[in-house]
């Protein structure tokens, strides 16, 4: 089961409700910068984390200034749409509420402020995702690939500021490029099951507070590990793929 860090108390928490109830989350941001796609972004990788959990999610939008450009953005990012985030309390009942908002980096000792897009802070019922801003706040060049930009913006724990600079791109580009010729060549190979100890790691990693780079460490040592036929590291890259959103198969069938 799916376990968040709440950022107001430093605890522990479940994400989902133990009897498959709906869980809402709730999503803060302001402008439509690179810190706001992140938060964005966290709240997107959750959803699919409880989806693949099997909870019913209701995900919206609230307190989002110039909403159209930050979600056309969003989906750029291959961020799933979300709804207004009008009345959201009294819209529908859920059995855990989550917000996602900017904060600072959380430290045992001093859970990490969050507010909503106007400054206020973030209401006091449900679990608090505290999400660091990226660094530098002005956002990648333009004309970065947004699978590129996605991949560097979750590669960092997310209660650490995220780097969006010329290394740290250049860094996902390489990475992501290779992984994409890789899963087109295990792709023309007999498909083979995803090991149970590397679903395991996988499904732990990111039921663990959402390790995503948890999640990116197994799928580097799947590539390298001679002992796993191809088939199974084709299933396993497709698998992952379903929480980190980088069209991973997307060049299936473009090479000879």
């Amino acid at each position: 089961m799916l376990r968040i860090i709440d950022a107001r108390t430093g605890q522990s928490a479940d994400a989902a409700p133990v009897r498959r109830g709906l869980t809402r989350v709730e999503v803060h941001a302001t402008g439509h910068d690179t810190t706001a796609l992140r938060v964005l972004l966290v709240a997107d990788v959750l959803v699919r984390a409880l989806e693949l959990g099997g909870t019913p999610v209701w995900a919206v939008l609230s307190g989002a200034v110039d909403q159209t450009e930050l979600r056309a953005e969003a989906a750029a990012l291959g961020v799933r749409p979300f709804e207004e985030g009008r009345d959201v309390g009294q819209a529908l009942g859920a059995a855990q509420v989550i917000h996602v908002a900017e904060g600072e980096a959380l430290l045992p000792e001093s859970p990490a402020p969050a507010c909503t897009g106007d400054g206020a802070p973030v209401a006091a019922e449900g679990v608090l995702i505290a999400v660091a801003p990226v660094d530098p706040p002005a956002g990648p060049p333009l004309g970065t690939d947004p699978s590129v930009l996605r991949l560097a913006l979750i590669s960092a724990r997310r209660g650490r500021p995220a780097r969006v600079d010329a290394a740290a791109l250049d860094e996902a580009r390489g990475t992501l490029a290779h992984w994409r010729r890789a899963v087109a060549g295990w792709a023309r190979t007999p498909s083979r099951p995803i090991p149970g100890g590397v679903r395991n790691r996988l499904r732990a990693a990111w039921e663990d507070d959402l390790d995503v780079p948890g999640v990116l460490d197994v799928l580097h040592g799947v590539a390298a590990d001679p002992g796993i036929p191809d088939g199974a590291r084709f299933e396993t890259y497709a698998y992952a793929d379903r929480l980190l959103g980088l069209e991973l198969a997307r060049d299936l069938g473009a090479q000879a």
